[in-house]
């Protein structure tokens, strides 16, 4: 029986801790927690060069953290590492696969290397899987053949064929057409119905945020934000007022920046310029709100031309987010070597066989 943790959360899937990859002189991943819980959709957003890809890496065994832990189902993957693979379907790279085999074929093959024994309960999850990434009609054609989201597609069937409880998927729409990128969107969609913790990496916020429902923020290694898509989102929803002439634009904000001091629920105000050159007003506030905030106005005798609510973006939160992080956490990191032990690599189940970046 697997060595779970005492304090294990079952409602947790991922739990890291101080987690930190140090290469030389760079500080690839600093001091990193996170938190993915059972039947999450989890956006592990960032630039390319933040630390996404090593943080996986280190999840899966494949490079060893310099200090901090990182729990998987309960269990440590320093000293649980089979365990937990066991428990987990990943795609880290683009899977290779044999071209002139077909996509079926190519399955079949990795069936076989995963240990899976063939007849026919092994036929009918091949299926299962095809159906899952809607491959079956290209079932028997060249792997060559497919397109580039289809050979993502089924990269991601040969990860479901061991039916994992947690899917990690790199940067799955990378290089993807539009038409590419709308199948894993509605193939991430097929695989939460099925119950799985999907783990997301990726830098293209706008498609992140139409398929989870958690996120971290990672920049330069440092973990910025984590939290739920909906209450990040909220915090940069603002109501954008267009008044009819310049000299009430900014009349109007002076009035609303006394009005913040008076109410908790305009956290800013602003005036930015239109691409058709109009003075619009800027207001840091719910869009429940609207109408009192024209029916202030309209009191002042402002009348507004236009009042209308913007909807937050992900882009936005992490360009707000990371403005003013850049300079925050490289000593925590730098701490955490100096206070946790490094984990031996005689330690590591298959340590030594494994790769590095």
């Amino acid at each position: 029986m697997d060595n779970i943790s005492p304090d294990y959360d079952s409602t947790t899937v991922i739990s890291t801790s101080r987690l930190t990859k140090v290469f030389g002189r760079l500080v690839a991943v600093n001091d990193l927690h996170l938190q993915v819980h059972r039947g999450d959709v989890f956006g592990f957003l960032g630039p390319n060069g933040s630390g996404k890809t090593t943080t996986i890496r280190m999840l899966l065994g494949l490079i060893r953290p310099t200090a901090g832990r990182a729990i998987l189902f309960g269990m440590d993957t320093a000293y649980q590492l089979p365990a937990i693979l066991q428990r987990i379907g990943a795609i880290v790279e683009m899977p290779v696969f044999y071209p002139y085999l077909s996509g079926l074929d190519n399955l079949r093959v990795v069936a076989a290397t995963s240990g899976m024994m063939s007849g026919p309960a092994n036929d009918h999850r091949l299926q299962e899987v095809l159906d899952i990434v809607e491959l079956r009609a290209h079932e028997k054609h060249a792997y060559r053949k497919y397109s580039l989201g289809m050979k993502q597609r089924l990269g991601i069937a040969a990860a479901l064929l061991t039916d994992p409880e947690l899917v990690l998927l790199d940067e799955p729409t990378n290089g993807l057409d539009p038409a590419g990128v709308f199948e894993i969107r509605q193939l991430i969609q097929r695989l939460k119905q099925l119950d799985k913790t999907i783990f997301i990496s990726s830098h293209i916020l706008h498609e992140v945020q139409q398929v989870c429902n958690r996120v971290a923020i990672l920049q330069r290694g440092n973990l910025v934000k984590q939290g739920n898509v909906s209450e990040l989102l909220r915090q940069s929803q603002q109501i954008e007022v267009r008044l009819n002439r310049e000299d009430e634009t900014h009349y109007a904000l002076s009035l609303l920046q006394q009005r913040r001091t008076q109410v908790n629920w305009i956290t800013g105000v602003s005036i930015e310029r239109n691409k058709q050159g109009h003075l619009l007003l800027m207001i840091d506030a719910p869009p429940s709100r609207s109408a009192e905030i024209n029916a202030f106005l309209a009191h002042h005798s402002l009348f507004a031309a236009e009042i209308h609510p913007r909807e937050g973006s992900l882009e936005e939160v992490f360009l707000e987010l990371t403005s003013t992080s850049a300079s925050t956490g490289l000593r925590s990191g730098m701490e955490a070597l100096a206070d946790l032990s490094v984990t031996p690599t005689s330690d590591i189940p298959g340590s030594g066989k494994r790769g590095n970046i």
